[in-house]
């Protein structure tokens, strides 16, 4: 019995590890000011309060996206999550930022990118 009382503990402390992940994740709105193709990646560049940066991804790989001149909602992903070795980015239309939901739909997710500051 306190075999499976131990078993039923990890498993409790590994759930509530993944959801610290998930609250971990920062949500802003930004704005795309431009993008432009280099060597096969995908360069735009943007803009969250007075801060410049840039956001990149492979040309080619699932969710990259040159996306248009707009305003768009920004999750920056944990540490080791999604695919590039970065700080990496989920991009949302700015409509997908629904009051009261800790995070938007996934499928409604534009773009997957690697933040880098200017």
């Amino acid at each position: 019995m306190t075999r499976s009382m131990v078993l039923a503990i990890l498993l409790a402390l590994f759930c509530f590890s993944g959801a610290l992940h998930l609250f971990a994740q920062e949500k802003s709105s930004i704005t795309v000011r431009g993008s432009e193709l280099s060597n096969g990646v995908v360069i735009l560049d943007a803009v969250k309060g007075d801060r410049s940066f840039t956001l990149e991804c492979n040309q080619g790989a699932p969710d990259c996206t040159a996306l248009s001149n707009g305003k768009y909602l920004m999750i920056e992903l944990p540490k080791n999550f999604g695919m590039y070795e970065c700080k990496d980015v989920e991009v949302y239309p700015e409509s997908a930022n629904m009051p009261g939901a800790a995070m938007p739909d996934k499928h409604k997710k534009v773009g997957e990118y690697c933040l880098t500051d200017k």
